[in-house]
């Protein structure tokens, strides 16, 4: 979190101060006749401003816990527009295919339509010919004639038929198809609406972040910082100690492998919410990209991993598993080995290698649960953490930015990140 704007600013007053006050354009010396004259006593001074509220006094821990929940929130904003923005995508396309079926459907109709006027014409100019068909049966020279006539007449009569009755399904279908085509573009269409809504509850939760950070003094700053590492260094201590871990790193599958790598890569890009690459993510973003590049689909938002993948024993872990966080499983994490993650943490932070610890616990699922480990692999070389990269804590999210992959990212994220760094 950095203090150089308030450095700025007290840098800014105490040169005013130095240079006492600016005289105003066009006004004359106090004594022109006289250079070397003390000047004319200076005007009572105007009334001192009132002082600045003053900065919270709750103690360090209510507030690390208060901007945690605030993180939280919009974290759970974020994957709620994640998913809605997924279920966007998935009604695009039904409506593209719809609307597909329904002008070949349509296509269809207009062909049978052709053919039943053909045949109707046809008709029409047959009862108009001296002789029906029946009649010219009746009257043909001999018996096998009369058959053939009459073949020839059921033949046509059983033709009109099926003319008619594939015209009459081609419209029910079209009529079908034509309401579901509407039912998916209604659909968008809400999805759409909630979409606006949900990113400007995100806006809304991260402003409000930021309006926390700038309340607070770069001692309360730097002890909330303090604070949360020593919280989060216990909390490893701890998990480490309980032996709920593996003993020792396995070998990842040779797609946990490639996600992995692929994870690693991005070490050191900003958290944006709602971003899927390639300049940015937000935590379950990196994950579903990861997989993704390793062969694999995985659905998009934390929530849909954690309830569609299988489980897994945090025991059991092996290098390119998910680990899941928070009891709505709002956080995600992909597991390196050696008991920590590669994630992207939250606004302000980059995505970066954290300890397995740093948030709550849910659990962990395998997106390969079928493949069997490498028996031999070079893990990726990860660097050190740095300062730069923000905290290890995550947050919750539901929802997510637009199809250009954060072009349209709120200007309340920017300001939260750059006050968080």
């Amino acid at each position: 979190m950095s203090q150089r704007p308030l450095r700025a600013a007290c840098c800014i007053a105490a040169a005013f101060l130095v240079a006492g006050p600016v005289p105003q354009a066009g006004a004359e010396p106090a004594n022109p006749g006289n250079p070397a004259a003390p000047a004319a006593p200076a005007p009572a001074p105007a009334p001192a401003p009132a002082p600045a509220p003053a900065a919270p006094t709750e103690p360090v821990a209510a507030l690390l816990a208060r901007l945690q929940g605030l993180y939280q929130k919009a974290e759970e904003a974020t994957e709620a527009y994640n998913a809605t923005e997924a279920a966007l995508k998935a009604g695009r396309e039904e409506e593209r295919l719809r609307s597909a079926e329904l002008g070949k459907a349509r296509s269809a109709l207009d062909a049978e339509k052709a053919l039943a006027g053909r045949l109707a014409r046809e008709q029409y100019q047959g009862t108009r010919s001296a002789l029906s068909p029946y009649a010219r049966m009746l009257l043909a020279r001999d018996p096998q004639a009369a058959l053939d006539e009459r073949r020839l007449a059921a033949r046509e009569g059983a033709r009109r038929a099926g003319v008619l009755d594939r015209l009459t399904r081609d419209k029910t279908a079209a009529a079908a198809l034509a309401a579901r085509a509407r039912k998916a573009l209604e659909t968008q269409q809400t999805l759409a609406a909630r979409q606006q809504t949900q990113k400007e509850e995100v806006g809304a939760q991260l402003k409000e972040v930021e309006r926390m950070l700038a309340s607070l003094t770069p001692e309360q700053l730097t002890r909330l910082g303090a604070r949360e590492t020593a919280n989060t260094d216990a909390a490893q201590r701890e998990l480490l100690d309980s032996g709920r871990l593996p003993t020792r790193t396995g070998t990842p599958t040779a797609a946990g492998g490639a996600a992995l790598r692929y994870a690693a890569a991005q070490i050191g890009k900003p958290y944006v919410w709602g971003a899927e690459g390639p300049a940015s993510f937000d935590c379950s973003g990196l994950t579903s990209q990861a997989w993704a590049h390793a062969g694999r689909s995985i659905p998009r938002t934390s929530q849909e991993q954690w309830a569609q993948l299988p489980k897994v024993p945090l025991d059991r872990l092996r290098p390119g598993d998910l680990v899941v966080y928070f009891p709505k499983a709002t956080h995600v994490g992909l597991y390196v080995g050696g008991g920590k993650v590669i994630q992207a943490p939250r606004p302000g932070a980059r995505v970066k290698v954290s300890p397995i610890a740093a948030n709550p616990l849910l659990g962990a699922v395998r997106p390969d649960p079928d493949g069997a480990p490498l028996k031999e692999f070079a893990p990726p070389p990860l660097p050190e953490p740095t300062a730069a990269e923000g905290d290890d804590t995550g947050y919750s999210s539901e929802d997510a930015p637009s199809d250009d992959e954060t072009s349209e990212a709120p200007e309340a994220a920017e300001a939260a990140a750059t006050s968080a760094r």
